[in-house]
């Protein structure tokens, strides 16, 4: 198992990139696209995506990403000393109609197909995502973790406000069509389609390029959000997108904290062991919890309801070998909020790993 540090695209500094190194990182996962509310600045967290606190973020329609832009930056990183384990995330402006079934959809495919390749060329081996009309919204703040620790959470409830039309994952990809309606209602059925669509198109693309595609869980893993459906809000449902395309490189990105918000009373290790077992497991996001869907609230990552010795021990027995990350922290009264938080993150799975390896 991996130690890796996520960071997105603005927070690639070196400063940032030798914290990893110097906290026992050896791999970074890289979100590309920063997620800017509207009328704010970009700042050094993660703990709070667009959407969160009702903030719209701005996409534009753009190229895929480069070989020669994805070069530089895995040039940066590995100047570091790090690995670029991951990107993280799609651009919407890359693939919105691809998620909304849209006149774009094959011209998009097409795009994302090449960037998949663009990614083999490069090597990057894998290529995280999130199936998802609503994205990341309505999730609550306060100053709930442990000492009083700004966090966040589900708090009975979730947004659900129609999602404007031109609008798609919390961000604005054509202006143009803000204030002419909502976005088209979706079935759950219709956006199971979608995803099938998208995986019969770009997981042979994936396979001939040495990449992994894998798909996040819905966070909040509610069954709407947005007046939208939502396609892995409990944890049974990931082998469904396993059995939609079998293949290697159709893969999961194991949010274990989402997993573990989920309802329906689904035990968490059994599944962990069943997606273990198959290889299914491409890289792992790891935060901790206290409660379920609809209220939850997320924790420092040794005082909440998930074992992730535990955890780690089901990853040993099964050889799972890749990347794993501290996900959402709570934000630590200090002058770095952000950055202790992680820290103290690191530090506790670093000594999990070594003692799940250890036997």
């Amino acid at each position: 198992m991996k130690l890796g540090l996520g960071l997105y695209r603005h927070q690639l500094t070196d400063d940032n990139l030798a914290y990893a190194r110097q906290l026992g990182c050896t791999h970074i996962v890289v979100h590309l696209v920063d997620y800017f509310a509207q009328g704010d600045q970009a700042g050094t967290g993660d703990s709070q995506p667009i959407g969160s606190s009702g903030g719209w973020g701005v996409t534009r329609v753009r190229d895929v990403w480069s070989v020669d832009e994805l070069a530089t930056i895995k040039a940066r990183i590995e100047a570091a000393g790090l690995i670029w384990a991951a990107i993280e995330n799609f651009d919407p402006g890359v693939w919105y109609d691809i998620l909304l079934d849209g006149p774009r959809k094959e011209a998009q495919v097409e795009a994302i197909k090449q960037l998949i390749r663009n990614l083999g060329r490069v090597g990057i081996p894998v290529m995280g995502y999130n199936f998802s009309l609503a994205g990341v919204a309505g999730r609550a703040t306060g100053l709930e973790a442990r000492g009083g620790a700004e966090t966040v959470g589900a708090r009975g409830g979730t947004d659900q406000t129609p999602i404007p039309a031109g609008m798609v994952w919390n961000m604005v990809y054509d202006p143009d069509l803000l204030g002419t309606g909502v976005m088209p209602a979706t079935t759950h059925a219709e956006l199971w389609d979608r995803l099938a669509w998208f995986l019969r198109e770009v997981v042979p693309v994936a396979e001939a390029a040495g990449v992994r595609l894998a798909l996040h869980p819905d966070d909040p893993p509610f069954p709407m959000v947005r007046q939208a459906p939502r396609l892995v809000y409990e944890i049974p449902m990931y082998q469904r997108v396993l059995d939609l395309v079998p293949s290697p490189a159709n893969a999961i990105e194991c949010c274990v904290g989402t997993l573990s918000e989920m309802a329906g009373g689904h035990d968490l290790y059994d599944w962990l062991e069943t997606y273990a077992r198959q290889g299914a497991l491409a890289y792992l996001h790891m935060r901790n919890v206290v409660g379920t869907v609809p209220t939850y609230t997320e924790v420092f990552i040794d005082e909440g309801q998930i074992d992730v010795l535990r955890v780690f021990r089901i990853l040993q027995k099964h050889g799972f070998d890749g990347v794993i990350i501290p996900d959402h922290t709570p934000m630590v009264t200090s002058p770095a909020p952000w950055h202790v938080g992680k820290a103290f993150s690191l530090g506790y799975l670093r000594a999990m790993i070594a003692v799940a390896e250890a036997g």
